[in-house]
């Protein structure tokens, strides 16, 4: 990885936008051509990808293949072959509530890219949230600045490299680098920024957005929690809820962050976890080459420092091989109020939290922020209906964990301190449009709108202002809603 000249940095802004002036990017063809070259460039450099990846974060290829590279293939090829249909021009003449005389107007709706675009990607994901925006982006019209974590230096270099040899370089760039470069990057005006992260750096980047009035798309994870039924079969709660927990060590947007139990299911659903976490790594997993590194010193310090500072009981796990960075699945029962309950903890560490019944887990929920996704095991449609209605999260998942990424059909976002904006194909491609109106106003129409221009009169009010004081309005109650 090379870091960008910061004196480069408002030059490539300059760029991208006298290349959207241009309208360079606006013809279908030229962004279909852009989104397969995108397949293109990680199916024959596949083997790089993963292999820059392990370097970065000793991430397993299966992983890297499962949840990253083969899902952008798949994104990219769907979103060249569906751009036609999302960047249709929609005629409303026909809309039910349009009336008859304004049908000749011919209203329409336009998808129409936004202008010069920044994605800002992290290190946890580093292919499928980069890619993923860039994908949006392309699609939609837009310019793309795409700046990389230096954290994963390894996928940020190849990236780096491969780009300019795949894509448009007048119309994509990249820009690699820490804080000086990104500050340098948010000094500039651009028209929508994509950003993933945590939400201390987002009110950074939101806070630099004002200034310009940029719209944002902000996916922000948080502590997404997980139900369990005392009903449901523990068996099967534990081998998904830890499978969720240990994909990439934990270090995902996504991931079950903690638990909350009833005190009857604590030690059957440690039990079924310790059984799961045998199963996944029969000769433990700092040796397993299944398993997932923690990413840096920084993070793994500051994972050990939570295990530290824990007044919970530790019920499995809790090893360490400091010189690999490696830390061992662990779970912990905690009281309220301990320190693995105050914010995302981003690594192996499953938080539980013993609760009275399932509408206390609900409680409990709705009294924290909103997370990104809540994961519920249960089978029961009753506890399944209050879940519904007394929580709010990005996402709501039931009987697994972590699926939700692999279903493309479904937006994919958070909600308050969990994010805003959707994202994954037709939904990215949406964050980088807006929806531009037209009315063509025949000019015959002059004798049906005159009575629009002054001097006001009664005549013309009777006309156009008291029909509507004088439509019945329907019969509604609070318990029917609208009578009919």
């Amino acid at each position: 990885m090379i870091d960008t000249p910061l004196d480069e940095i408002p030059k490539i802004n300059a760029s991208l936008h006298a290349t959207f002036a241009t309208r360079k990017t606006f013809p279908l063809a030229w962004r279909q051509h852009q989104l397969l070259q995108i397949a293109r460039m990680l199916q024959e450099n596949h083997k790089a990808f993963a292999d820059a990846i392990y370097a970065d974060l000793g991430k397993p290829a299966f992983e890297v293949y499962m949840t990253e590279l083969n899902l952008m293939i798949d994104r990219a090829i769907i979103s060249a072959k569906r751009l036609p249909e999302w960047a249709a021009v929609k005629n409303l003449e026909n809309h039910p509530d349009l009336p008859a005389h304004q049908k000749a107007w011919k209203p329409r709706v336009a998808p129409t890219p936004k202008g010069a675009a920044l994605v800002i990607s992290p290190w946890n994901y580093p292919l499928i949230l980069s890619i993923q925006g860039t994908i949006g982006a392309i699609a939609a019209g837009c310019t793309l600045c795409l700046k990389l974590s230096e954290v994963t230096f390894n996928y940020a270099g190849l990236l780096q490299d491969l780009i300019p040899k795949y894509l448009d370089q007048d119309a994509v760039r990249v820009i690699c680098g820490s804080v000086p470069e990104i500050t340098k990057v948010l000094e500039q005006k651009w028209d929508h920024i994509f950003y993933t992260g945590n939400g201390t750096v987002a009110r950074i980047i939101a806070a630099a957005a004002a200034k310009h009035l940029t719209p944002l798309t902000l996916e922000l994870g948080g502590k997404s929690p997980v139900i369990i039924d005392p009903e449901f079969d523990m068996e099967l709660a534990a081998r998904r809820v830890l499978w969720g927990k240990t994909n990439n060590c934990g270090q995902v947007c996504v991931s079950p962050d903690y638990a909350l139990v009833t005190p009857s299911s604590t030690a059957a659903f440690a039990e079924n976890l310790k059984k799961a976490c045998a199963s996944f790594y029969p000769d433990g997993s700092l040796k397993s080459d299944s398993y997932t590194r923690i990413i840096n010193m920084q993070h793994f310090n500051r994972i050990k420092s939570l295990l530290e500072r824990t007044q919970g009981k530790v019920l499995m796990g809790g090893g360490m091989d400091e010189k690999e960075r490696r830390i061992e699945p662990t779970v912990v029962l905690v009281k309220p109020g301990d320190v693995l309950l105050e914010s995302e903890t981003f690594g192996p560490i499953l938080t539980l939290l013993e609760v009275e019944d399932m509408r206390a887990a609900c409680e409990y929920i709705s009294a924290h922020d909103h997370p990104l996704v809540l994961y519920v095991f249960t089978q029961n449609e009753q506890l399944q209906q209050d879940v519904r209605k007394l929580t709010m999260s990005g996402n709501l998942i039931f009987n697994d964990t972590f699926m939700q990424m692999d279903v493309k059909v479904l937006p994919f976002g958070g909600v308050g301190e969990s994010g805003y904006g959707r994202q994954v194909l037709e939904n990215t491609f949406n964050c980088f449009t807006y929806e531009r109106t037209t009315l063509e106003i025949p000019v015959d129409v002059e004798d049906k709108i005159h009575l629009r221009y002054p001097p006001y009169t009664a005549h013309a009010f009777e006309v156009e202002c008291a029909p509507i004081l004088n439509v019945q309005i329907p019969e509604s109650s609070s318990e029917e809603g609208l009578v009919a």
